[in-house]
């Protein structure tokens, strides 16, 4: 089973973790949101952490401002950890930072992208699972056949 768990540091980061949910569908891989602030849950978002890692899962990780969410799961799991936080316009974009710079041993990477962050997961996966390899190949043609597309309508 591959599954994706996408956590949320608020309920406010749902439409965009929704947004995540639905790309890994579509890539062939189960998706779960949850809610669990490192900052004012750390042992709920632990237990959580613990539980589904059994599940050899992909964690996306979805906070702005100060993103402590990424590091604290990535610290707490040997399952892969990708970072996808809202960019907002508040702190010109700033606080993207909490999400960039991680302290030695946690390894969080950071995907801007909602559908990107998906597609990194199903790379992940599809290195041992055929189905979602044939899916990522069969995306990256589309996406290759729309750029085709595009060039002969300008021309």
């Amino acid at each position: 089973m591959a599954k994706v768990v996408i956590i949320m540091g608020s309920k406010a980061d749902l439409e965009w973790s929704e947004k995540i949910k639905s790309a890994s569908i579509e890539l062939g891989m189960e998706a779960e949101c949850y809610v669990a602030s490192a900052h004012k849950v750390p042992l709920v978002c632990y237990d959580l952490i613990k539980k589904e890692e059994k599940n050899n899962v992909v964690f996306v990780t979805v906070a702005g401002m100060s993103n402590a969410l990424s590091g604290f799961s990535d610290a707490q799991t040997y399952c892969p950890v990708i970072a996808c936080p809202p960019i907002g316009n508040s702190f010109g974009g700033a606080d993207v930072y909490s999400s960039l710079r991680m302290p030695s041993g946690v390894a969080a990477m950071t995907v801007l992208s909602p559908a990107n962050a998906a597609l990194a997961a199903a790379k992940m996966f599809a290195l041992t699972n055929n189905t979602i390899r044939t899916k990522v190949a069969e995306y990256q043609e589309k996406q290759r056949q729309k750029l085709i597309d595009d060039n002969a309508s300008i021309q």
